[in-house]
């Protein structure tokens, strides 16, 4: 066993495009250092409809060039395949380690395949490369990023030329593809032959992106923007202006990228302490509301001033807020959701006699419901112009919600006070996340084994009415890996993440209210409800 991982690895290392992970791969060979060998040579790194994102590192099972190059080999294999000869495949890229030598790479094997490949200028936002796809005619398009992960991370994003994430079984016939490539050597990778875009496909985006604004709306909202080390602030900044909003105050130390993420632990604005930094910028200069976009630019996330303190919204909080605006504004077409998102849409949705649709988690599942108008996902994504990005779009949704906020500030109110209009209105949907982080994924399986083998039948006190194992799909879903558990006035799914080693459950409790002054008790009530579920549910499922 030992002579074979060697032998592995020195196969390996034979192929590696890269110095810097053959000299580390090199190191652990001389070193026979069988354990760290034996975790990067366990298997592959599987590709899925998340595409590819992990540690980057040298061997099968990290990010690095010769997964790249494979992985772009298969998909340019696939295709081929699907008759998309000569066919063009737009590339962007983040500002992470390796981003760049990955879209590079990417374009080559394209080129080498025989397909036409061009690279956006520079690391931009994701919705960028979304909005590019259609906007030049390409047939599929690779986006380089791991969005929010650790700084550690990377990864790989794989849209088709209806501008959309893949989805099944579009990934399993690449990963088939990616599997049949035995070397590296057998893999044509031409150092020129594709094109590098200039700037007229990002102004094409910013041109798109004042579509989302009604033309005569107040534009006077004052904001306190974070870039969260990423590459979102030249975008957004542009769309900004473009719309005629204040400029917003930047939080400098997080406002230009930086692969290493040295402020936060987790480049995530959910994550506790994230956003920290945009609070401290707010208490000096008292704006409306503070944007934050994940490293990427698709997430946007939005925190208000609440009783003299500054707190995040809730991505279903937002989710339901630009519900609304839209429906103000007389917007016609599908509202869709993930399962894992707020009911409340449904219910904004169904009184503005709108066509409602739910979906799997993700917004490969989102953008390909007929008739969208307007799509989001609780983990602070949104699709607001789903005719220009097919995907959630940080840039857009804070447009968005920065008008919807100047539309309040001229009337002197708030995002808080409209969200306690419709509380009112639909009840009070109050939302929480269980979400445990591991290092052992085996622990995910076993939680979930422990649910489905022995299933509560109260959570909080409230009996289950409702049991759904999500593996064997319902009359309007694909089967997906999940459990959820409808209660007398509430709701609970669980599922592992599929970006992260994390177990997530979505908690939702919905509380009726007659007026505005029985809201202060029904939060109370929600409050105690969901604190109570979250430990039921934990002990129940063992973690």
């Amino acid at each position: 066993m030992h002579d074979d991982l060697i032998a592995r690895a020195k196969a390996w290392l034979t192929e590696d495009p890269d110095a810097e992970t053959r000299a580390e791969l090199a190191k652990l060979i001389d070193a026979e250092d069988v354990q760290e060998l034996t975790a990067r040579f366990a298997g592959t790194l599987q590709f899925g409809t998340a595409g590819l994102r992990g540690e980057l590192g040298a061997g099968p099972m990290r990010m690095n060039r010769s997964v790249v190059i494979r992985a772009a080999a298969g998909l340019a294999a696939y295709l081929t395949q699907q008759g998309h000869t000569n066919g063009l495949v737009v590339i962007g890229y983040d500002a992470r380690h390796k981003s760049a030598d990955f879209a590079r790479d990417t374009a080559a094997v394209m080129t080498g395949a025989g397909l036409r490949a061009a690279v956006l200028p520079r690391p931009l936002p994701t919705p960028v490369l979304a909005y590019a796809i259609r906007h030049l005619g390409a047939v599929a398009g690779v986006e380089v990023t791991a969005s929010h992960n650790p700084p550690r991370d990377n990864g790989y994003k794989v849209y088709l030329g209806d501008g959309s994430q893949i989805v099944p079984p579009a990934d399993a016939e690449i990963a088939a593809e990616i599997a049949a490539i035995t070397t590296l050597n057998d893999v044509p990778r031409p150092t020129t032959g594709w094109d590098t875009l200039d700037d007229a496909v990002l102004d094409a985006y910013l041109a798109r992106t004042d579509a989302v604004l009604t033309p005569t709306s107040p534009r006077t909202a004052r904001t306190v923007y974070t870039a969260m080390h990423g590459v979102g602030k030249d975008t957004l900044l542009a769309a900004f202006a473009r719309a005629g909003f204040p400029p917003p105050t930047l939080v400098d130390e997080q406002a230009d990228p930086d692969p290493d993420f040295p402020t936060v632990a987790f480049p995530n604005p959910e994550e506790p302490g994230a956003m920290d930094l945009a609070f401290a910028v707010a208490r000096e200069t008292n704006p409306d509301l503070i944007i934050a976009n994940d490293p990427d630019a698709d997430r946007c996330a939005v925190a208000v001033k609440e009783d003299d303190a500054w707190r995040m919204l809730r991505g279903d909080e937002v989710g339901a807020l630009l519900a609304a605006h839209l429906v103000a504004r007389g917007a016609q077409g599908t509202f869709a959701e993930s399962i894992v998102s707020s009911s409340l849409l449904r219910r904004i949705a169904e009184k503005a006699g709108l066509p409602y649709e739910e979906t799997l988690t993700g917004f490969k599942w989102i953008a390909r419901v007929e008739g969208l108008r307007y799509g989001y996902e609780e983990a602070l994504g949104y699709c607001v112009d789903p005719e220009g990005v097919r995907d959630k779009d940080g840039i857009t949704a804070a447009l968005l919600i920065t008008e919807l906020a100047s539309t309040l500030k001229e009337e002197g109110r708030t995002l808080l006070d409209l969200l306690d209009d419709l509380a009112v209105e639909h009840g009070l949907h109050a939302t929480d996340q269980l979400s445990v982080r591991v290092e052992d994924l085996s622990l995910i399986t076993a939680a979930m084994d422990r649910l489905r083998e022995h299933p509560p039948t109260h959570l909080a006190g409230l009996p289950i009415t409702r049991a759904d194992d999500l593996t064997r799909g319902t009359a309007q879903l694909p089967p997906t890996d999940g459990l959820r558990y409808t209660l007398d006035g509430a709701r609970v799914i669980v599922r592992p993440s599929g970006t992260e080693p994390k177990l997530k459950c979505y908690l939702e409790v919905v509380i009726p209210v007659e007026s505005h002054a029985d809201l202060p008790t029904a939060h109370t009530r929600a409050t105690t409800l969901l604190t109570t579920i979250k430990q039921d549910l934990s002990r129940a499922a063992g973690i």
